[in-house]
């Protein structure tokens, strides 16, 4: 076993820069929308900088809207769900850099 962990380790170097990287999860079930409406700006892409309180994308549970904002700041490094998913509790939705 211990030669597949250090195989699979030294594999997943990627991944193993998570941890300088900020995982933004989804606080509820619902749809995840990156824009205020379907012709407008995405709230964020990929390199912007966000801040506490910045609104990263819009969550729509029961026909209510949640906004879902930053918790920390930090550079958007991917955008972890496609427009219009559906997305569980808990799932990724943010990497920041």
């Amino acid at each position: 076993g211990v030669v597949d962990e250090a195989a699979t380790t030294s594999n997943s170097t990627s991944s193993k820069s998570v941890p300088q990287g900020e995982i933004i999860t989804s606080p509820m079930i619902g749809m995840f929308y990156v824009a205020p409406a379907e012709n407008a700006d995405p709230f964020v892409a990929v390199g912007d900088t966000v801040a506490p309180g910045d609104v990263l994308c819009i969550i729509e549970a029961m026909k209510l809207m949640n906004e879902i904002t930053a918790e920390v700041s930090g550079e958007i490094a991917e955008i972890l769900v496609p427009n219009g998913a559906v997305v569980e509790f808990g799932q990724p939705l943010f990497r920041l850099a």
